[in-house]
């Protein structure tokens, strides 16, 4: 079934190429999404890629009522929207930059009130992804839908009421692949150490994180819950657990994560000067 949105990506890299493959598979036609990519070999392989039109400038893009997604870097942002051409209000604007506030993309866009932001994951990639989502007072309950429905095509959507809570969405789960990868490192790595080849540890770890995430996710119950029924008394796991016990795992792993929740801040505040 058609979905009667029209959306312009500007910038062309993976998000975006992921958003676009989300949204075809989703119902979307081609004829719905345009792309903005400044790059000309990125600009042909989006377009062979999904057959979508491609644009080496914004302005050729655009048509009435467009939904923009800014998909650009953080350090790209600030350029990006100062000569988007977009006129004030008239488009419902999605920037997916890590750190980049509301209030200086709308300072770039001259006041620009129609403004969503978002915080995707990299499991985007694979359509397993999750978007924390932050809109201004003006974005009404169809813009939110609208934005809820482009970020929900790679994935799974939060919306927080308090933008300033993103910092946090970002250390959790923008940051949060990269320490799951590290774990499923860690993890073959012990395997390996005690005698297993590196390729069966590598599987074991690997299978052993997906089939666990599956299970939190599909039974309803809390991890601790799914933990305890793991951990006999006197057993190998709580054997294992007293370890991290002892060696303060659990409040590393906190001060790791408020570590990048105050480095995005920081960065935020950087990026967001004029």
């Amino acid at each position: 079934m058609k979905v009667e949105m029209n959306v312009v990506f500007i910038g062309g890299g993976n998000m975006a190429d992921a958003l676009i493959g989300g949204l075809l598979k989703s119902g979307f036609a081609a004829s719905q999404l345009r792309a903005v990519e400044v790059n000309g070999d990125a600009r042909r392989r989006l377009a062979d890629k999904h057959r979508v039109m491609c644009f080496d400038a914004p302005q050729k893009a655009y048509r009435p009522g467009d939904v923009i997604v800014l998909a650009v870097k953080p350090q790209q942002i600030q350029e990006a929207a100062r000569y988007s051409g977009l006129k004030a209000d008239a488009n419902l604007v999605i920037s997916i930059a890590a750190g980049i506030t509301l209030t200086s993309l709308s300072r770039w866009l001259g006041g620009h009130a129609r403004l969503v932001r978002a915080m995707p994951n990299t499991p985007a990639l694979i359509g397993a992804g999750i978007t924390g989502l932050c809109a201004l007072a003006g974005v009404g309950e169809a813009e939110k839908k609208q934005a809820a429905t482009i970020l929900g095509a790679v994935g799974t959507t939060v919306w927080i009421a308090d933008e300033s809570l993103m910092d946090a969405v970002t250390a959790v789960s923008g940051s949060g692949p990269a320490y799951v990868f590290w774990f499923i490192e860690q993890l073959a790595n012990a395997g390996q150490s005690l005698g297993l080849p590196l390729e069966v540890a590598e599987k074991l770890a690997r299978e052993t994180v997906l089939g666990s995430a599956k299970l939190a996710a599909q039974s309803g119950e809390s991890p601790a819950l799914l933990r305890e029924r793991v951990t006999s008394k006197g057993g190998t796991t709580e054997a294992a657990l007293r370890v991290f016990h002892e060696e303060a795992l659990a409040e590393g792993i906190q001060r790791a994560i408020a570590a990048a929740r105050e480095r995005g801040a920081e960065l935020g505040q950087m990026l967001g000067k004029e």
